[in-house]
Parts: C-alpha cells; sequence; structure tokens
C-alpha cells in the first residue's frame, strides 16, 4: 500500500513537473513571437512564469531530496566505519525534517499575515507561499515512506523526535552571544552538510535557527526571503538551458558533435582524448551545464577511451576536466546565477567566459598532450569528411547562435534566448523520430534538475541576508581599504577565499554567497567587476574536480564505476593546467 502511494506520488509530481516546464517554455516562446510578430505582448506574462516556476521548485522537492540532486556532502560518512551509516542517516533525516517544518509553517504564517493581490495577475499573493507549503508536505510524506518501506522504522521516529525538539527549542529559547548570527548560521549549516544531509535542506534547517542567536529572520521572513531568492525572471534561464542540452543528446545532434570534433583533432596525439575535449568546448555552447556535459561524455566517451588503451581512471579524469568548461563557455547556469546575484551584466559575463574558456581549453590540450601516453591517434580526416561533419553539425552551432548573438546583442532577453534554444532542439528531436519517445522524460528530468538547483538558490537567500545584516561584505571592504586597496593583494585574498569555499561549498552556493560580496570588494579595489567575476566563475568550477565535493569526479564516478579516490588522483594533471588558466586570467585583468 505505501510502495503503491509512493510509486503513483512519484509518477504524478514527475508529469506535473513535465507539464510545468511544457507551459513554460510555450509562455516564453509565444510571448517571444507576439512581441516580434504583432509587436504586442502578453500582460503579466513575466509574473506567471515566475509563479509558474515557484511552482515547479515547490514540486521538485520531494523528489530531489535523494539521489545526485540532493547535493549531500558524503565523503565523512563513507570514510568512517560503516556502523556509523545509521547514526549519519538518522541526522541526516534529522535536519530535512526539520527544513520541511520551516518550510510549511514559515509559508502558513506569511499566508496568514500576507493580503493584497498580484497587479498584474490579479491573483492573491497567498497562493505563492501555498506553493511551498504543499512542497514541505510532500518531502515529509516521502521521506516517511521511504524510511517505512527501507525497514528503517526506528531511526524514522528517533529523526522526528530531534527535529521536534530542535525545532521547538529554535522558537522558544534564546542564546547571548557577541558573535554574528551568520556565523552560528554557517556552524550549523556545516553540521548539517557533514551528516551528510541534503545542502538546500542543511541552508534552511540552519536559517530557522537564526533568531535563536539573535539573527533579525523569523520564520515568515525566511521562506519570505527564499522565495524573493527564486522569483527572478532570470532563473527561467536555468530549466530551459537544460532542456536544450538534454534535446540536444536524444535528438542525436550531440554525436554529430562529436563526429566532428574527431574530424578536427583525432589523428592528434591523445586523439581521442582531444575529441573529448574539443567536443565539451562545442558541447558548452548547447547545454550551459557541467553536470550534464559530465554525463554525456562518462556514458558515450569512457567506453571508446577504455577500448583505445586509455587507464579507466585517466579516462574519467579527462572526462571530468574537460566538463569543466561547460559553465564558462556561454551559455553558462553559472554566470546566470552570477548576474542574478550581482546585478552584473549577462552579455559582457558570457562574452568573458568566451575567452576564459578558450584559454582553459588551450591549457587542457597541453596537458592532454603530455600526460596521455595511451592509444593510437585516429586516422586523419579527409577535407571531404571535415565538410561532411561540419555540415551535419549546423544545427548545433545554429543553437549556440540563437543563445549568445540574440543576448550579445538584446535581441532577446537571457530567459527568452535559453527559450527558443529549447524549443529549437525540440524541433530536432521531433525530426528525429527516434528521439520522439524520449521528449516527455527529458522534460520530466530537466524540470527536476531546475527544481534543485531554485531550491539551493532560495535556500542561499536567507544565508545572503544576514551576511549582509551582519555587515560582513563591508567588512571586507574594510580589509580591501586596510591592503591599501591594492588589486593585486585584493586579488590574492578572493582566490583564497574561493579556494576555501571551493573545498566546502556547492559551486551554485558559493557564487550566490560570495559574489555579492567580493564583487563590490573587487571594484572598491579598482578591478573590473566584469572581468573579477569571470575570474571567480572560473576559480569555483574548478572546484568540481576537488575534494571533498568534486561533483564532477562523483558524477563521472557514478555513470563509469571508477572509485572516486582513482579519479581524484588522476585528474591532478588537468587540475594543474586549470591553475595555471587562473593565474593568466588573474594576470590579464591586472595588466588589462
Amino acid at each position: 500500500m505505501i510502495a503503491g502511494f509512493r510509486d503513483r506520488l512519484e509518477r504524478s509530481l514527475g508529469n506535473a513537473l513535465a507539464g510545468l516546464m511544457a507551459v513554460l517554455l510555450v509562455l516564453v516562446l509565444a510571448n517571444v513571437a507576439a512581441r516580434y510578430l504583432f509587436r504586442t505582448g502578453f500582460l503579466g506574462q513575466e509574473e506567471l512564469a515566475i509563479w509558474l516556476h515557484l511552482a515547479l521548485i515547490a514540486l521538485a522537492i520531494p523528489l530531489a531530496y535523494r539521489g545526485p540532486l540532493s547535493m549531500r556532502f558524503d565523503v565523512l560518512r563513507r570514510w568512517l566505519p560503516a556502523s556509523f551509516a545509521t547514526t549519519f542517516d538518522v541526522a541526516a533525516d534529522a535536519v530535512s525534517v526539520t527544513a520541511g517544518l520551516a518550510l510549511v509553517n514559515g509559508a502558513l504564517s506569511s499566508i496568514s499575515a500576507i493580503g493584497g493581490v498580484s497587479p498584474t495577475l490579479g491573483l492573491p499573493e497567498w497562493i505563492r507561499f501555498s506553493f511551498f507549503v504543499t512542497g514541505g508536505v510532500l518531502l515529509l510524506a516521502m521521506l516517511c515512506c521511504d524510511r517505512v518501506l527501507t525497514g528503517r522504522i526506528g531511526g524514522l521516529f528517533v529523526s522526528l523526535v530531534i527535529a521536534g525538539l530542535l525545532y521547538g527549542s529554535s522558537k522558544i529559547a534564546t542564546v547571548d552571544s557577541d558573535w554574528p548570527p551568520s556565523l552560528f548560521m554557517a556552524l550549523i549549516a556545516g553540521v548539517g552538510l557533514l551528516v551528510s544531509a541534503p545542502l538546500a535542506h542543511a541552508f534552511l534547517a540552519a536559517a530557522c535557527f537564526a533568531p535563536l542567536f539573535g539573527g533579525v529572520l523569523p520564520e515568515p521572513a525566511l521562506v519570505s526571503s527564499a522565495i524573493n531568492g527564486m522569483s527572478r525572471f532570470l532563473l527561467l534561464s536555468i530549466p530551459f538551458f537544460l532542456l536544450a542540452g538534454a534535446l540536444l543528446t536524444v535528438s542525436g545532434t550531440a554525436e554529430r558533435l562529436v563526429t566532428f570534433a574527431a574530424s578536427l583533432v583525432g589523428h592528434r596525439k591523445g586523439g581521442l582524448a582531444q575529441t573529448v575535449l574539443l567536443t565539451s568546448v562545442i558541447f558548452s555552447g548547447a547545454s550551459g551545464s557541467s553536470v550534464a556535459n559530465a554525463a554525456f561524455g562518462a556514458s558515450t566517451f569512457q567506453p571508446q577511451l577504455v577500448k583505445n588503451g586509455y587507464p579507466p581512471a585517466q579516462a574519467g579524469a579527462i572526462i571530468a576536466a574537460s566538463s569543466v568548461l561547460d559553465n564558462v563557455i556561454p551559455p553558462s547556469i553559472a554566470f546566470l546565477l552570477l548576474a542574478a546575484a550581482t546585478n552584473l551584466s549577462v552579455g559582457s559575463l558570457l562574452t568573458g567566459g568566451f575567452f576564459a574558456g578558450g584559454l582553459m581549453a588551450l591549457c587542457l590540450a597541453i596537458a592532454i598532450s603530455l600526460s596521455v601516453k595511451a592509444g593510437p591517434p585516429m586516422q586523419k580526416a579527409s577535407t571531404r569528411q571535415r565538410w561532411s561533419a561540419a555540415r551535419s553539425a549546423i544545427p548545433a552551432f545554429g543553437l549556440g547562435i540563437i543563445v549568445v548573438a540574440g543576448i550579445r546583442f538584446g535581441i532577446v532577453t537571457p530567459t527568452e534566448a535559453a527559450a527558443l534554444a529549447a524549443g529549437f532542439t525540440l524541433l530536432l528531436s521531433f525530426a528525429a523520430r527516434s528521439a520522439s519517445s524520449r521528449i516527455w522524460s527529458c522534460f520530466r528530468q530537466s524540470a527536476l534538475e531546475a527544481g534543485a538547483i531554485g531550491l539551493l538558490i532560495g535556500s542561499a537567500a536567507p544565508f545572503a541576508f544576514l551576511l549582509a545584516v551582519d555587515g560582513v561584505a563591508a567588512s571586507l571592504t574594510d580589509i580591501v581599504h586596510s591592503l591599501g586597496s591594492s588589486p593585486v593583494l585584493v586579488l590574492l585574498m578572493a582566490n583564497l577565499v574561493l579556494l576555501v569555499a571551493g573545498l566546502v561549498l556547492d559551486i551554485g552556493a558559493a557564487i550566490l554567497l560570495l559574489g555579492p560580496i567580493l564583487v563590490p570588494a573587487a571594484a572598491a579595489a579598482g578591478l573590473d567587476p566584469i572581468h573579477f567575476g569571470v575570474i571567480l566563475v572560473v576559480n569555483l568550477m574548478i572546484h568540481g574536480l576537488t575534494p571533498p565535493l568534486g561533483m564532477l569526479i562523483y558524477v563521472v564516478s557514478g555513470v563509469t564505476s571508477v572509485p572516486a579516490s582513482q579519479l581524484f588522483r588522476a585528474v591532478l594533471p588537468y587540475l594543474a593546467a586549470l591553475l595555471v588558466s587562473v593565474f593568466l586570467l588573474c594576470l590579464g585583468t591586472l595588466l588589462f
């Protein structure tokens, strides 16, 4: 009975997510068509799209708490003896339950207090908050079902008791301290991460304890801050880019990109590895997601690399290192997050990403050439074969032109460009009849991934608010002035901060938390904020390859079954090459 309920709930939520994604795509594309064909638009279209995106994020909450999308920091759990596993599971579930309670009670409190209607939609404002009441309740229901079905009823009971006691104490107790509340919040979130709780849940659970230490963030304000952090039209570009990347793969267009890349560099030393790199460069213009490219590359290239004599760990390391480029070369979800957090120009950041990505690709190509010893080069393609491969890859090139040119020349907004990219790849998928049966699953999976990212963005918003209230940004600015506002020292300090943060924070969370602090500090020192923003993203993206989080390493490990510890060792030469590119970017920023 419980298993049937859970399965029906999963199917229903998955279909609802796919349906919301489809409605969002039609809504944005219809508005673009109306503007350019009929010189008009739909009143309230932007706000309606934001509300639908909030509903998508809320419905993804109960599905994204498990698996890779939960973004759990499970290194400590795997290092300790197996006897500790149950303790970690109980503690992680307690954090998730606390986050669910904070969402439900905070949203209900906001509903009871909020008034008014949307000026463009004419709908009551409380509807937005009701989405997260639903999401929080479904999260608790899904977690309980999973634990009962796996026979962990005792552990579930303990988790519920611990969460209830902690949550209740946070409402009635106070702690006097001279330390800023944001520091306590960071420590509590860190404990949540250490016990392998989902990253977004750790942030939400920590935020609900802020008033305990004097933080000016009561529970309704916590949920309101999180929802406001997700309520940006720019963020809708994330689900559309994820959908474009998924459809590009199922339509077969991605394979044609591989063929084109192989025709150009396959004959060189380490030709197959160079093909992986060049494919990542080209594929970057379509997916905008390093995780998507890592999964694609691991499933597509790993068997071929091993078959041609590459050690499995080295093959996986090359794939993971090449995937870093996808969030640097436009379109880049990381740059979209930075623009949303700092109000920097999206077009300027994407342009900077082109140059940075090219430099990183060059450094990786040299590292591959020096490190690869296995695998004979592929046969050199003739000019005719290269032209044939180029013609077959034209649809993918068109996708990159739509996105980058459309944003850079102001023809469409980033969100509209992403929707056009998704619509374009949808047509390619329909044209490839073999892909038709998988289109709905692409919508469902992309919506789920976008919901997980959206929740992370929202959960980081209360933390960013407390950092601002506690004057962390002002403190960093004071440090800058104490250094004499030297660009060299500021760059050095910023890179050290990013180095440490990247080791313990998810890339998206680090951008959202540190971007609003470090970018103004860099500007105060006379550094170009766009150049610095590019360095910030590149620096953090490299941490997709470093322990303990190393998201790209774990994605490749999960697909290829190569132990993550082996991949971390094998990726060192390519990690060094990427660090050289960061040094060159910093040098260029200082000189120009």
